[in-house]
């Protein structure tokens, strides 16, 4: 009975693909570099719509520039970094489905 209930717990773990794991860790790692940037442009909770817009819409090379600045106040490559990411058609349509359209002109 014991081992059954070892297996169980186990088995949500088998589940897990390491590499989904990593980019979710490394997105995480970069909405704390994105968020305070953004927050220099928009109030509250639009910054963190477009923080999430912005993130969801980075490449993994785009998260591995953003997260190296972890622990560290973003720079002005940072800050490039994420207003190249922020312009493109894909993040512009995450912002107008969240009902930001007119902000992304403000935010450059």
């Amino acid at each position: 009975m014991r081992t059954l209930a070892l297996v169980a717990a186990a088995l949500p773990l088998t589940a897990c693909d390491p590499s989904e794991t990593v980019d979710k860790a490394m997105r995480r790692a970069a909405e704390t570099m994105v968020l305070p940037v953004v927050d220099d442009f928009l109030p509250g909770d639009q910054a963190q719509i477009a923080t999430r817009c912005i993130v969801e819409n980075a490449t993994p090379d785009d998260l591995r520039l953003l997260v190296r600045d972890v622990a560290v106040e973003a720079g002005t490559s940072t800050v490039n970094n994420v207003l190249d990411i922020a312009v493109r058609p894909e993040t512009q349509a995450c912002l107008i489905r969240e009902g930001l359209p007119a902000l992304l002109g403000g935010l450059l």
